[in-house]
C-alpha cells in the first residue's frame, strides 16, 4: 500500500463482543456514519452473550448487509479479532471496542496517516467520557497521572513512532505476516502484538489526530474485574518479556506492597509498643492523602463525581496492583478463566 495509490483501499472493521447490550448499537453506528469513501464492512465476532448484545446486533445486520455477525465461540477478546479478521476481506483492518465510538473522521485519517506514513500499525487517543457521576470518575481516572498515568494515548502528545497503540488501524498483510493476535493473550494482547511488529522491522505510529470517546464500565463490580483482569495480564507480560514492558507498569504493584508493609508494620509497633515502628503508619497514610488531593480536583466536575473519586481510584490502583502480583508471580491458572475476556 503507497501514497500513490489511486483508490482508496477498502476497510474492514473488526470487533470482538460479548455481553454489550448497553452500548452495542452506538458503536456500530459510529461506523456505518464514517466520512470514509472507500468501501467497508463491519465484522463483529459475538461470544455467549446472554444480555440481548446478538439480537441487537441481528438487528443492525438486518438493516445494512455490511453488518456481518459470526461466532466467537471461545469467547474470548483475541479468539475474536481473529475470526473476525480472517472473515474479513479488505486491506485495512480496523479494531474497534464495544465500548469505543469512533468520529466521523476516523477511517479517513487512519487510512491517510497509513499511507503517508508507511506504519504497519496507527492508534490515537482513547477519549474516556462518563455519563453518571461514577463514570465520570473513572473517566477521569483514565486521564489523570495519579490514575492511569496521563500516557500519550490517554491525554495526547506528539505525532510518531510508538511502543504501542489503542485500539489500531492496521495494514491486513502485516497481521498475517506476524500471525495475528497471541490468543494465549486475553489482556494486553495490543501491546504484544505491536511488540511482534516492531521486532520484524515494523511501525507503529501514535498520532493525536485520532480520537475515539470510550465509554467508562458502569459499575464498581465491572470495573474491579476489569482491573485486576488487566493487572494479572500485564503481570504476566512482564514475566515473559522483562524489561520491555514500561516502569510504569510496576508502580501499582509497588504502591500495594509498599502500603501493605506500611501497615503491617505500624500494627506490630502498636501491638508490641516498639515506637519506630509507628512510622510505618505514614506510608498508607500519605496515600490517603494523594487519593484526598485528587478527589478534590476531580471534584470541579461534580460533587458526586469527587466523591466517587475517593473509591475509584483506590479500585483501579490495587485492582491492578494486587492482579500484577498474581499474574507475575503466576499463581492465576483458575483466576485467569474469571477474567479472561
Amino acid at each position: 500500500m503507497t501514497a500513490q495509490s489511486d483508490a482508496l483501499p477498502g476497510v474492514s472493521y473488526v470487533m470482538p463482543v460479548l455481553n454489550e447490550v448497553e452500548h452495542i448499537e452506538a458503536a456500530v453506528r459510529s461506523l456505518t456514519a464514517q466520512d470514509y469513501d472507500g468501501p467497508f464492512e463491519i465484522v463483529l465476532a459475538l461470544g455467549p452473550s446472554v444480555d440481548g448484545t446478538n439480537e441487537v446486533i441481528a438487528e443492525l445486520s438486518r438493516e445494512d448487509p455490511r453488518i456481518k455477525a459470526i461466532a466467537n465461540e471461545a469467547g474470548s477478546t483475541p479468539s475474536g479479532l481473529n475470526v473476525a479478521i480472517r472473515a474479513s476481506s479488505y486491506p485495512v483492518v480496523i479494531r474497534v471496542d464495544a465500548h469505543s465510538v469512533l468520529p466521523p473522521d476516523y477511517a479517513r485519517i487512519a487510512v491517510r496517516t497509513l499511507l503517508e506514513t508507511g506504519a504497519d500499525n496507527v492508534g490515537g487517543i482513547m477519549k474516556a467520557e462518563g455519563r453518571t457521576p461514577f463514570e465520570k470518575a473513572v473517566a477521569h481516572a483514565y486521564g489523570s497521572p495519579e490514575g492511569l498515568g496521563g500516557t500519550q494515548h490517554h491525554v495526547g502528545g506528539k505525532a510518531g513512532p510508538a511502543d504501542t497503540a489503542y485500539l489500531g488501524v492496521f495494514q491486513r498483510h502485516r497481521l498475517v505476516e506476524v500471525g495475528l493476535f497471541d490468543e494465549g493473550i486475553k489482556r494486553g494482547q495490543d501491546w504484544e502484538l505491536n511488540r511482534r511488529l516492531r521486532a520484524t522491522g515494523g511501525t507503529v505510529w501514535f498520532t493525536p489526530e485520532l480520537q475515539v470517546v470510550y465509554r467508562p464500565r458502569s459499575s464498581l463490580r465491572k470495573l474491579i474485574r476489569q482491573f485486576v483482569a488487566t493487572g494479572i495480564w500485564r503481570g504476566e507480560l512482564a514475566r515473559r518479556f522483562g524489561s520491555a514492558n514500561s516502569l510504569r507498569y510496576f508502580v501499582p504493584p509497588a504502591a500495594v506492597l509498599g502500603i501493605l508493609f506500611g501497615l503491617v508494620t505500624g500494627i506490630v509497633g502498636a501491638a508490641t509498643g516498639i515506637p519506630w515502628l509507628l512510622v510505618g503508619f505514614a506510608i498508607p497514610a500519605a496515600y490517603a492523602l494523594v487519593v484526598i488531593a485528587a478527589s478534590l480536583r476531580a471534584a470541579r466536575e461534580g460533587i458526586l463525581t469527587g466523591a466517587w473519586y475517593l473509591v475509584v481510584l483506590p479500585c483501579i490502583h490495587f485492582g491492578w496492583g494486587i492482579g500484577f502480583l498474581l499474574g507475575f508471580l503466576g499463581i492465576t491458572k483458575n483466576i485467569k478463566q474469571y477474567t479472561g475476556r
